[in-house]
């Protein structure tokens, strides 16, 4: 009897996606733009880097997308996503360049904005500044209305007066309006009747209402994020919009995807109407890669390190989980002073960003005394190695002085650097001025940045419970290998580990991060009074609302919820979060509640007070995809000898030797797995050079990551 074979006759939408080999990772950064293209087929990277373009970012994305379809001709059309994380959004805020912004309150709240929590930064310091509000004074305006902390309304709104502040909001010219009423999380029924009244009075003008964008208890925190995110919603949504555009007409027919500052990928529509959410969107991509890699290798204490042309960032993974913390500040009046900027109460994963990256800027400081950073020289001008009009010495200036960097192969030799010119500005303007010889100012520049980082990544350390003599350092950023072993130096930690591409580590991370969404509502009732049943229907209601984010992009039954609380003692002023993975409430007794506060809370500050009553605050939902992960494929280089991966030998300066010696140069393309070597190594990628002591030895896996262990 011959088999019976069934034809199978793909239908469109299948041909397409059998068609759709690709997926790109963007990150736009301070200095460089960076591209990494996937083959989901084959697990094949390409990569590309070029300088960023400020005024319009999407200039350097079309750019860097025509230079890669030189490699990979008509690689567009068969993308099946674009997956971007992108500074725009925090830039705005710093320069103040988003739109003129109106707020809406309820009567006496007007000032909420300027008088925060209350608190100053710096006690002691008679001229200490705060931030100015994104929304002036007189921009914001008052509604006679009143909600009750149980949302029971105490003031109907007035109609007439919510047409009139909208009409006067108007005659000032405002592009967008927040609005915020006081308890409007437990009721929103007169944020939506003002929304209705704007969207009728001027149709096509940007809202943003707190009971969308953040209905959570503690006002300022809510006006301040409601503020946030109506003050950028217009210029975000024009970019998106705009690179949209240029996408497709490059021939991208795919979808866009936006990295959150969470952790998560969400959609382009998504990212728009909430641009609050995608504030720390690019430098989380690298974290998130750093946590994949923890995993892969069962790395429970990690460090991640990403450094860059702008700014360093460090994030502390423990038990292979990278925090996400609730709130976050941007534009800091004093840069690294808690409270002295704007508070943005989303979740974010927990960054600690350090001003020190290539283009941070050497001078002499009032003391007289050596200074590197904050000030940046970014991509325009860059440093005076650039050779594009930079005047002021900076770490890449340094790092090239001191031979880590080859003028003829940065980039992968498409720029050149420039060394007598940093040559000329270290000397002129560093060891003149501070009577010090040509090396101790170059190697000063080095050291510096080096310890001031370390000192800001023991200090993040400590506070999470961290040891750094245990942690494994991870390298991320064209500037971040080039430091790691000075900064393993300086913390005292044994490992350092260097993937391949390092120097485009975010957008490399884009790959590994989920599609998810975080919402939360407050709810304040203490766990006796509570009706669980009330509880589930607070819960099924914001996993209704993450379900319909989430659906654009997959069916319903793909979709993975998690459910947590925001718990505390009655009258404690910060909660603690609970995780609650898949249960019922109208199932659950409060027994059980209590005693899993009373572990997490007692795990976390040694002791409970199982005598003392406790309430809920929040309630967050957590809606995920699964995750489309990167397949690293193995080296497949057996069998050659590392001597085939040696280019030669450069002089480059030893802080052991405190002189330049001949450091061994190593193509990391050519390195083959189980390859063995010891310091002083320099090893040479076209985004990224990772520089060796000689008291490391060096160990190359089967899939190309640097594993350097240091005495």
């Amino acid at each position: 009897m011959s088999p019976n074979y069934e034809l199978w006759i793909p239908n469109e939408e299948e041909v397409q996606m059998l068609e759709k080999l690709y997926r790109l990772g963007c990150d736009i950064g301070g200095t460089f733009t960076d591209f990494v293209l996937l083959n989901d087929r084959t697990g094949e990277l390409k990569i590309f880097k070029c300088l960023t373009t400020p005024k319009d970012p999407s200039d350097a994305v079309e750019h860097g997308i025509r230079e890669m379809e030189r490699n990979t001709p008509g690689f567009v059309e068969k993308m099946d996503e674009v997956i971007h994380g992108t500074t725009l959004v925090i830039n705005s805020i710093i320069e103040r360049k988003g739109a003129k912004t109106g707020l809406i309150t309820t009567k006496g709240f007007r000032d909420v904005l300027e008088i925060g929590r209350g608190i100053r930064y710096a006690p002691y310091d008679v001229f200490a500044e705060f931030p100015k509000p994104l929304i002036p004074k007189h921009l914001r305006l008052e509604v006679d209305e009143r909600v009750r902390s149980d949302g029971t309304v105490l003031k109907p709104l007035d109609p007439q007066e919510a047409r009139q502040a909208v009409h006067d909001l108007l005659k000032m010219g405002v592009e967008s309006i927040a609005v915020c009423l006081i308890n409007s999380f437990e009721n929103p029924t007169h944020e939506l009747m003002l929304k209705e009244i704007i969207e009728k009075e001027a149709p096509g003008i940007s809202i943003s209402i707190s009971y969308r964008v953040l209905p959570q208890i503690k006002e300022y925190e809510r006006t301040s994020t409601t503020a946030t995110n109506a003050y950028v919603k217009p210029l975000t949504g024009r970019y998106l919009s705009g690179l949209a555009g240029r996408l497709e007409s490059i021939g991208f027919k795919g979808k866009l995807f936006i990295m959150l500052s969470s952790g998560g990928v969400t959609s382009v529509e998504t990212a728009a109407e909430f641009p609050v959410r995608i504030i720390e969107s690019g430098p989380t991509a690298a974290v998130i890669a750093g946590q994949y890699y923890g995993k892969l290798f069962d790395i429970s204490e990690m460090f991640c390190f990403d450094m860059g042309g702008t700014t360093a960032k460090s994030c502390l993974i423990q038990k292979g989980v990278a925090g996400v913390v609730p709130t976050f500040e941007v534009g800091r009046v004093q840069r690294f002073m808690k409270g002295s900027g704007l508070t943005i109460q989303v979740p974010v994963v927990d960054l600690m960003e350090i001003g020190a990256g290539g283009g941070s800027i050497a001078k002499v400081s009032r003391m007289g005394t050596l200074q590197v950073g904050p000030e940046s020289s970014g991509a325009e001008p860059g440093p005076i190695c650039y050779g594009i009009g930079g005047t002021d010495p900076c770490v890449t200036d340094a790092d090239l002085l001191l031979g880590y960097l080859d003028e003829k192969y940065f980039l992968g030799g498409e720029m050149n650097l420039d060394k007598e010119g940093a040559r000329r500005g270290v000397e002129e303007k560093v060891a003149k001025p501070l009577g010090v010889s040509f090396i101790h100012a170059v190697w000063g520049i080095h050291d510096l940045i080096n310890e001031t980082m370390a000192a800001a990544a023991k200090t993040h350390i400590a506070e999470k419970g961290g040891n750094p003599k245990i942690v494994t350092i991870v390298a991320f950023g064209g500037a971040g290998p080039v430091h790691a072993y000075g900064l393993c130096k300086k913390l005292g930690a044994p490992r350092l580990l260097v993937p391949p591409n390092a120097g485009v580590g975010s957008a490399l991370g884009f790959f590994t991060a989920p599609r998810a969404f975080d919402l939360l509502r407050s709810h304040k009732v203490s766990l006796g009074a509570a009706d669980l049943n009330e509880i589930e229907k607070i819960f099924k209601e914001l996993e209704a609302e993450a379900i319909k984010i989430l659906k654009k992009e997959a069916t319903e039954k793909d979709i993975r919820i998690e459910r947590s609380l925001d718990m505390r003692f009655v009258g404690q002023g910060s909660e603690t979060n609970v995780s609650i993975i898949g249960r019922d409430f109208t199932k659950m007794k409060k027994e059980e509640v209590r005693r899993r506060f009373d572990e997490v809370y007692e795990k976390l500050y040694g002791r409970t007070y199982p005598d003392s009553e406790v309430e809920f605050i929040n309630f967050k939902v957590r809606a995920s995809l699964p995750e489309r992960l990167i397949q690293f494929s193995k080296l497949d280089k057996k069998g050659k000898s590392l001597h085939q991966a040696i280019k030669g030998k450069r002089e480059a300066y030893s802080p052991i030797a405190k002189d330049f010696i001949p450091f061994t140069v190593y193509d990391r393309y050519e390195l083959s797995p189980n390859s063995k070597f010891k310091g002083p190594a320099i090893i040479e990628e076209r985004e990224s050079t990772v520089v060796v002591g000689e008291d490391a030895s060096v160990f190359v896996d089967d899939f190309g990551f640097l594993w350097i262990d240091i005495k």
